[in-house]
């Protein structure tokens, strides 16, 4: 399922998209930003490290919502330093990232490795570094995704001992470079504490990204289940204040058989759903990044505008009094450059934000308006994206031209190793067919009676069972079928059963 092509884009204006994008922001970006202090008010300079980077799914939540446990299930493997409990197990930030071995690296000695996309996270200081880390495994999902766990979002008289760094902004940064943000709701827990409310809060501009999977539904009925999520939309729509729906997928991500199975069809197809849009990142991850740097681009612009106004604004004389004056009436301020640059309002930053940091400078020591600064921004919207746009669509096919050997998905894969002629796969569809079936699938009691025809020990059924029936729901789709019966050829061949069926 995580299968990606090794084809490369023949020679262009830039040897990549990523290769484009980079000397863009190093040429033209990261000046401006520099000379205006860009990384005082808003984000960090950028460095190489963060546009290779691979792309990263942000999970966030409440504690016991199941964060951990769905990572596990996407996982299907525990992680270093994985702990999962009904009280708030997971007490730090941990990027889970691909490794040829097991390993945990500190945040002290994370942000320093110049490779790593975190140098950045320095800037929160010692107290928050020693609540992150990163867990290094082996897996095949990790080869292309990198999966940020997060500590559990407190509530009640938890969350007023407060933490001993500012979590708000350390998640706002990494919701800055996340390509996905998955909300985890319990939906048995849908209140939202007040910290909860000021993490989706501080998510604003990132609204494209958010999924929201409410977790544990089948311990609830159909009714109670329609009645969870009216009141989960609910709950966000005060919250969100967007006009638009959120994506929700329903279902219990974990390794354990439904408790209820009446909506069983239901949570298989919003999970195929979920894994279907988990595996488009890294192909989307390159337009991502592109999209990102035009925002920032624009930002960067507003920002050097601001700045250069509040400084010419300033008298030979009463400057303290100006300074606060210009503070107090900063609507009035950002509507004057608006006007001046026919800027749109979608591009200045948050003015509540940008007030509190415009307090702690000097505007008498901001720079004037450098006019070259900004032609180099407005270069990069008006020529420089629009070059590398034109890259994608050859990107896009030449990274569709795939092996005509590879095999089409785990099904096919599974099924070639394990040796299943067209013939046989054919044979197995049909026994499969004639059973007696439930929402697609055969039970265990319907295919205990094909399997034991193979009067093969009951141990080995049972562990052909274990390897088919991924999902623990009892009962096998027709793909599991055919693969189970190919095991079941196979022992009866004299073949050894696998510990475990191929993956992608």
């Amino acid at each position: 399922m995580w299968r990606k092509s090794k084809e490369k884009l023949p020679p262009e204006n830039h040897p990549s998209v990523i290769a484009g994008v980079k000397k863009i922001y190093a040429e033209k970006i990261r000046p401006a930003e520099a000379f205006y202090k860009f990384d005082e008010f808003h984000s960090p300079l950028l460095r190489d490290a963060e546009f290779d980077a691979k792309p990263s799914v942000l999970f966030l939540g409440q504690y016991s919502t199941g964060k951990t446990s769905f990572i596990r299930y996407l996982l299907e493997s525990d992680y270093p330093g994985q702990n999962i409990g009904p009280e708030p197990t997971t007490d730090r930030f941990v990027a889970i990232m691909h490794g040829d071995s097991e390993a945990i690296i500190p945040g002290n000695a994370l942000c320093v490795q110049s490779d790593m996309p975190y140098t950045t996270l320095s800037k929160y200081g010692n107290d928050f570094l020693t609540k992150f880390q990163a867990s290094m495994v082996n897996v095949p999902i990790l080869e292309d995704i990198t999966i940020i766990d997060t500590p559990g979002v407190l509530a009640g008289e938890k969350q007023r001992l407060g933490r001993q760094y500012d979590f708000i902004s350390v998640v706002e940064y990494f919701a800055q470079q996340a390509d996905m943000i998955i909300l985890v709701y319990d939906a048995h827990k849908l209140d939202i504490s007040d910290e909860f409310r000021r993490v989706i809060e501080c998510l604003k501009g990132n609204d494209d990204k958010i999924r929201l999977v409410l977790n544990k539904s089948d311990s609830i009925t159909t009714q109670q289940l329609m009645r969870v999520y009216g009141a989960l939309m609910w709950s966000l729509g005060k919250v969100m204040k967007t006009p638009e729906v959120m994506r929700v997928y329903i279902g219990s991500f974990w390794d354990q058989p439904y408790k209820m199975t009446e909506n069983a069809a239901l949570f298989d197809s919003e999970r195929e759903d979920l894994l279907k849009d988990l595996h488009q990142l890294p192909r989307l991850s390159t337009v991502r990044k592109v999209n990102e740097l035009v925002k920032r681009c624009r930002l960067a612009k507003v920002h050097a505008l601001l700045i250069s106004h509040f400084k010419n604004e300033m008298p030979l004389m009463g400057k303290k009094s100006k300074q606060d004056e210009l503070i107090r009436n900063l609507n009035t301020e950002y509507n004057k450059v608006m006007q001046k640059y026919q800027l749109s309002p979608g591009d200045f930053p948050d003015i509540n934000k940008f007030r509190e940091r415009l307090q702690q400078h000097d505007f008498d020591k901001f720079p004037k308006l450098n006019p070259k600064l900004i032609e180099l921004l407005d270069d990069v919207i008006a020529r420089d994206i629009p070059n590398l746009v034109k890259m994608f669509p050859l990107e896009q096919v030449t990274k569709a031209v795939t092996n005509p050997f590879e095999y089409a998905n785990n099904f096919e894969k599974s099924a070639g190793l394990l040796d299943v002629s067209d013939d046989e796969k054919e044979s197995y569809r049909q026994q499969f067919r004639a059973l007696n079936l439930v929402s697609n699938r055969a039970q265990g009691s319907e295919v205990r009676k094909v399997l034991v025809q193979s009067n093969l020990p009951k141990e080995t059924l049972s562990k052909v069972w274990s390897l088919c029936d991924r999902g623990k729901h009892g009962a096998l789709t027709e793909e599991e079928f055919i693969i189970a019966m190919a095991l079941v050829k196979g022992c009866v061949d004299g073949k050894p059963l696998p510990d475990k069926l191929p993956s992608v």
